[in-house]
């Protein structure tokens, strides 16, 4: 008995449908010896609590042999249906379940992969910032101020870059710009600067 039930729970947890459709629409079954109720209900695509209503059951685990019962009455098929129902539910159930696991799995890499980058930003811009502050201390002593013929400010511009504003403002943006499109990085224009003595 308790095998059966755990056989019953594990096809429907698994969303087999019990073969045999065609003997769904038989009316009575005889009940043979050895047979339970949710075998019988298994076997004929019902539910246990369907037969137990339609043979006014008071004991669902005392059935005996050459006992008929009504399987499928008119409201046969919507035991069948309401069974499809709950198997359809408890996939629902189960797809909903995995879906929301690998949202949580993809919200858990997504939070790994921002720390990941925050924690390279942040070694980059300090390395980037001191290959900055060293090109500014080469060029210009650090100075937004200074001169040198056609270059102006702390990173050495040219005054056609700035534009005209030498503000520290632009002078930073128009730096930044200025490396990022040329080298790619802070680090790289250094790099360049030790081989060639300028940026």
């Amino acid at each position: 008995m308790k095998f059966n039930k755990v056989a019953l729970s594990i096809a429907c947890a698994a969303g087999f449908t019990v073969a045999g459709a065609a003997a769904a629409n038989a009316d009575t079954v005889t009940v043979k010896s050895g047979d339970t109720l949710s075998q019988i209900a298994d076997e004929n695509n019902t539910t246990v609590s369907s037969i137990q209503s339609l043979n006014s059951l008071q004991n669902i685990h005392l059935i005996f042999p050459g006992q008929k019962l009504v399987i499928n009455a008119n409201n046969g098929d919507a035991a069948v249906s309401t069974q499809q129902s709950a198997q359809t539910t408890q996939q629902a159930s189960q797809q909903q379940t995995m879906q929301q696991a690998s949202q949580q799995q993809t919200t858990q890499q997504a939070s790994q992969q921002q720390t990941m980058q925050t924690t390279q930003q942040a070694v980059a811009s300090s390395s980037e910032q001191a290959a900055r502050d060293w090109i500014a201390s080469r060029e210009s002593g650090g100075s937004y101020t200074a001169q040198n013929g056609n270059y102006y400010g702390k990173y050495q511009l040219s005054s056609a870059y700035l534009g005209g504003d030498y503000s520290a403002e632009n002078q930073e943006r128009v730096a930044n710009s200025y490396v990022l499109n040329r080298y790619g990085s802070w680090a790289n224009a250094k790099s360049h600067w030790l081989q060639n003595g300028w940026y």
